[in-house]
């Protein structure tokens, strides 16, 4: 159960209470840039595999807890990294698309529009994923018209 509270936790981010989201969101997008400003290929390959890892290591372990913590805890903050991860694929390197995907996810994660919460409603740790799986889905698409209309 250990394994399953560290991932779930974002290797404990979660444990610092409120805020814990919003936290492992930007944790994630310091870890991004800097795996991203050491790299020397143009690879998406490596973060895709990355963010399908998360993802799917995040459902397992959302629903390892949700028995012992109950159904979406503030304390599974897994389900926000691989939110913010799916947020900046195929992104540019950039710090202020890095910034501005930051701030698309919270807003999709927070509000919750355009059937994101409905997906909440799922089973296990497919519902402490799912909204912010499509809150990511979201926020790329946003940052992808911003890129090829060249807002900024």
């Amino acid at each position: 159960m250990l394994f399953h509270k560290l991932i779930s936790t974002g290797l404990g981010i979660g444990y610092i209470g409120r805020g814990a989201g919003t936290a492992a969101a930007a944790v994630t997008c310091l870890f991004w840039y800097l795996f991203q400003s050491g790299s020397i290929n143009d690879s998406f390959l490596i973060p895709c595999l990355i963010t399908i890892a998360i993802a799917m290591v995040g459902v397992w372990s959302s629903s390892k807890v949700e028995a012992e913590w109950g159904k979406d805890n503030n304390r599974v903050v897994v389900d926000e990294v691989a939110g913010m991860c799916i947020t900046l694929l195929f992104i540019p390197f950039s710090i202020t698309y890095i910034i501005m995907g930051f701030i698309l996810f919270r807003f999709f994660d927070i509000a919750k529009p355009l059937y994101i919460r409905r997906l909440e409603n799922l089973k296990g740790g497919w519902g402490v994923m799912g909204d912010d799986v499509l809150a990511g889905i979201y926020s790329n698409l946003i940052l992808q018209i911003v890129i090829l209309t060249r807002l900024f």
